[in-house]
């Protein structure tokens, strides 16, 4: 068996580059992470004096090279056969200068059990020079509505597939922060977060009071068109015609924006996420990973987010890729984010509850996704070819998580 082993054996090398100072990246561990037993480390290099390391793989199978700097983890998808593993990563600071919020968005609408759904996201920019990675135990704050019930957190580095989070109380009620590194962005890539949450609704009717922590370009409310919002902070722009847009320019931090939400209704996500994609011909296929594109300067200023922000089975991608970039300590195996053990709970006890027909199908799905992530970076993948494969495992992924 040890024979076989060292026949599929794969060595995984690679130079790490210090992005901030332009200089190899000395002394940093790296790891390659096993995608398919639950992200752990199955090799351990350190980088020499030119900032090279060197690695062997127990095989073939889909890895992640994990570079840790100045304590935050930088990944790339490891190469197939003798590519080069090089991986950029930059110094760490708590604050850096270039930090902004491009776009806060908040999508609405009820649901059956007289609560307002809310998720709601936010593009973060890092322009900072020289590049600099923000990130302490309080990266990225935000405020939340009184009464909200956090059901969802997430976030996503400016080249990578979005991680399942634990969103940390910070001072007074309602004040949130994320523990996840702020990276410098990746050309038009940038670090985007993600909260779902509920509101008693009972009325029919919500007053909110919403403020940023950072200079913000836009802050955006979009309700389906059978509810209604008043506000003098918001205005009403042209956007997709299934929906209601309203857009606050150039909001500071601490200034609270005041608007109201009344009626009931459904986004039609998906609807409206195909109509935005039908209506971008020769555009990039949005992928998890995705940036955004030219800053805002027409009559529409949200055109350019359409896909992001109705993509209905995009956020099903977000809830099967959500395991890639977890740590591995403490993991016993892939745990659906919908299955993921409650505070106190053993993560353990998913495996000793009744068998999930779908756990299967979930594990073979997250392989391709990650099977063809890692071909679109390398390049071996045309966009065509990646829209339709990823097009194919969308609707297999959404039939699966709804038997879940």
């Amino acid at each position: 068996m040890a024979g076989a082993a060292a026949l599929h054996a794969a060595p995984v090398s690679g130079t790490v580059t210090d992005k901030t100072t332009g200089k190899p990246a000395v002394g940093d561990t790296v790891e390659l992470l096993d995608v398919q037993a639950a992200m752990g480390a199955v090799a351990h290099a350190t980088t020499n004096a030119q900032g090279h390391y060197t690695m062997n793989g127990p095989g073939s199978g889909p890895y992640l090279v994990r570079v840790t700097h100045q304590g935050a983890p930088y990944f790339i998808a490891a190469p197939q056969g003798a590519g080069p593993g090089d991986v950029s990563v930059f110094d760490v600071a708590q604050k850096v200068q270039g930090v902004f919020i491009e776009a806060d968005i908040m999508e609405m609408e009820t649901n059956a059990g007289g609560q307002l759904s809310v998720s709601e996201r936010w593009l973060v920019h890092n322009t900072s020079t020289p590049p600099t990675t923000q990130w302490s135990k309080r990266s990225f704050e935000i405020v939340l509505p009184d009464g909200a019930k956090v059901t969802d957190t997430q976030a996503q580095r400016p080249s990578g597939l979005p991680t399942s989070l634990v969103l940390d109380p910070d001072g007074p009620t309602g004040h949130y922060a994320f523990n996840f590194p702020i990276q410098p962005d990746d050309g038009d890539k940038d670090t985007q977060f993600q909260v779902s949450y509920t509101l008693p609704y009972a009325s029919g009717k919500l007053e909110f009071k919403t403020a940023v922590t950072l200079p913000a370009d836009n802050v955006a409310v979009i309700l389906p068109k059978s509810m209604s919002i008043t506000s003098s902070d918001f205005k009403p722009v042209n956007s997709d015609p299934g929906v209601l847009t309203f857009l606050a320019k150039n909001a500071t931090p601490g200034k609270a924006l005041a608007f109201t939400v009344s009626g009931t209704g459904s986004l039609p996500r998906e609807q409206q996420g195909g109509q935005a994609d039908s209506g971008q011909q020769g555009a990039a296929p949005s992928t998890p990973g995705g940036g955004i594109g030219t800053p805002i300067n027409t009559p529409n200023p949200l055109s350019k987010y359409t896909w992001w922000i109705l993509g209905g089975l995009a956020i099903l991608l977000f809830a099967a890729a959500a395991f890639l970039l977890r740590k591995p300590a403490g993991t016993v195996g892939y745990v659906p984010p919908a299955q993921v053990a409650s505070p106190g709970q053993p993560a353990a006890s998913y495996a000793s509850t009744p068998a999930n027909r779908n756990v299967a199908l979930l594990s073979v799905l997250k392989d391709e996704m990650f099977e063809i992530e890692s071909e679109r970076i390398a390049g071996t993948l045309s966009s065509a070819d990646y829209a339709e494969q990823k097009a194919a495992l969308e609707i297999v992924l959404k039939r699966a998580l709804k038997k879940n």
